[in-house]
């Protein structure tokens, strides 16, 4: 089946590197025209670079998705370029440093949830008019294994997740009469270039560490992607409200 994603506007956060920078090359391949969303400028631009030499259409905007400035100009740059936003992709994210939540400091605890669950609901938010007032849209989320499970990470992320899944579900059901569709990923362990700043001997990481034996291979962030890019296109048009593991089975353990 096709994909349908030739021509369409498409966002994707966190595309500087990694889940993020493969779901944008996934999208570019299939002819959308996409907006390279990042922390770091460098990254995002490497990969609109990237994008246009392979003969497609991208633009990146730099900055903190957590900073409301920032997320008005993703969607603003978006729908001046694109006309419109068809598909976004909430995929930027941070761990915590699997805290116990007695150990979780109040910085720790509002910096996660503020980039893992309120920057995905701001930018939705943003281009959800957009959207409404073109009928359809598809919103795809990256969760993780910690939305699914409390074994996965510490207090901060795990909840973080948890309420990515939870806005995930909601938008299936709230705007599902209005050509809409919410779905998310939930990565098991994947071969990214992101850093867990564990502080060993604390209670978390002693605790968590049984849990991680049957964790399965690492999955290459292509493989991710590729659940992603599946989730936004045509070929997913009655799929609406899922959860998608994307594991190696790491879920059902």
């Amino acid at each position: 089946m096709a994909t349908g994603l030739d021509g369409r506007g498409v966002i994707v956060t966190g595309a500087g590197s990694g889940i993020g920078r493969a779901a944008a090359l996934g999208f570019a391949a299939e002819g959308a025209r996409v907006l390279v969303a990042d922390l770091n400028a460098e990254g995002a631009r490497a990969v609109v670079d990237e994008i246009e030499r392979a003969g497609g259409t991208a633009v990146a905007v730099p900055g903190d998705l957590s900073e409301r400035a920032v997320v008005d100009e993703v969607a603003a740059t978006a729908v001046e370029g694109f006309g419109g936003v068809d598909v976004l992709v909430n995929n930027a994210g941070i761990m915590d440093r699997m805290s116990a939540l007695a150990d979780v400091s109040d910085a720790e605890w509002e910096r996660v949830i503020r980039v893992n669950l309120t920057a995905p609901f701001l930018l939705t938010r943003a281009v959800l008019p957009h959207m409404l007032a073109a009928g359809r849209g598809a919103i795809v989320n990256t969760a993780s294994e910690a939305g699914l499970r409390g074994s996965a990470a510490g207090a901060a992320y795990t909840a973080s997740k948890h309420g990515v899944v939870g806005l995930t579900k909601s938008l299936a059901v709230m705007y599902r009469g209005k050509g809409i569709r919410a779905n998310a990923i939930a990565p098991g362990g994947t071969r990214t270039g992101i850093v867990v700043d564990v502080e060993q001997g604390t209670h978390g990481p002693a605790a968590l560490g049984p849990h991680f034996v049957n964790v399965g291979r690492l999955a290459e962030p292509e493989e991710q992607a590729a659940a992603i890019v599946f989730l936004a296109s045509d070929a997913a048009s009655d799929i609406n409200g899922v959860i998608l593991p994307v594991d190696d089975g790491w879920s059902t353990v």
